[in-house]
This record gives structure tokens, C-alpha cells and sequence, in this order.
């Protein structure tokens, strides 16, 4: 398995963009952000285009628009960026500080284990209960052969 840091950071960035806005913000409030922080990117809301591919290997297609909100912020001599889906700046902009802060070697063990580990509990929770929720209203079909 490859643990390097890119795929690491690519997994907070994904956790902390899915994560609910409430949720990060509770955890990031015992964080303090950095003295140095600055925004390199204020918060942009935008729209992205969704492509598709009929069984994955057909020709692309547009299937549709997704409101994006972006933004970039440099704290503690590392760059964080944010990308997630909707309008929320604030959601945001908490999004690219945390993954500014958890590239600090300092500060990573503290917020992977009160930050991202309740955030991943979280997500996992929600995922099951949308499970659960799909598996009871699943029907099946069979068929009975007559005669012979």
C-alpha cells in the first residue's frame, strides 16, 4: 500500500470537503488558526460541469452543473486549498485552513485524532444510515416455473 503523503493529504482534503459544514466547524473551534494566516484565495462560488460515460467506456457526455465554493489560504508557511460542492464560504474556508494546519507536523497528530477521526465517524455513520435506509426498500423478484 502507498502511504505517501500526497494520497494522505488527498484523503483528509476529500473527508473535510464531504464532511457536514456543523460538524467542522465544532471541531475546528479548540483549533486556533495561525497568527500568520492569510487568504490567497477568498472564497469563490462557481459552477462546475459534470461529465459522464455511458457504461464508463462510451463517449464523455455533459450530465450536468454542480455549484462549487473554492478557496485558499496560507497558515504556519503551508498553503491549504478547498474545494467543496455548494455555496457554503464558510465551509470553505474551514476546510482550507484545517488542510493548511494538518500539513504541519506539529499540529498533524492533534487534529488527525479530534478533527478528522470524529469527521470520518461521522461520514461513515451517515453512509450506513443511507444504506440501511435503501436495503429496506429493496424488493425481490422470482419466478416460479409451471409444469413439465
Amino acid at each position: 500500500m502507498d502511504t505517501s503523503p500526497h494520497l494522505a493529504r488527498a484523503g483528509w482534503m476529500s473527508l473535510l470537503a464531504q464532511a457536514d459544514p456543523a460538524e467542522l466547524a465544532a471541531a475546528m473551534d479548540g483549533f486556533a488558526p495561525p497568527a500568520d494566516a492569510a487568504w490567497l484565495r477568498p472564497a469563490q462560488t462557481g459552477l462546475y460541469m459534470l461529465r459522464g460515460r455511458i457504461g464508463g467506456s462510451g463517449a464523455p457526455f455533459n450530465l450536468g452543473e454542480v455549484t462549487v465554493t473554492r478557496c485558499s489560504v496560507q497558515a504556519g508557511g503551508h498553503i491549504g486549498h478547498a474545494w467543496v460542492r455548494g455555496s457554503d464560504p464558510r465551509h470553505a474556508e474551514l476546510a482550507a485552513l484545517a488542510d493548511a494546519m494538518l500539513q504541519d507536523a506539529q499540529r498533524h497528530d492533534a487534529l488527525q485524532a479530534q478533527l478528522l477521526a470524529p469527521l470520518a465517524a461521522a461520514l461513515d455513520a451517515k453512509r450506513d444510515s443511507a444504506s440501511r435506509k435503501a436495503a429496506a426498500s429493496k424488493v425481490e423478484f422470482f419466478t416460479v416455473v409451471r409444469g413439465e
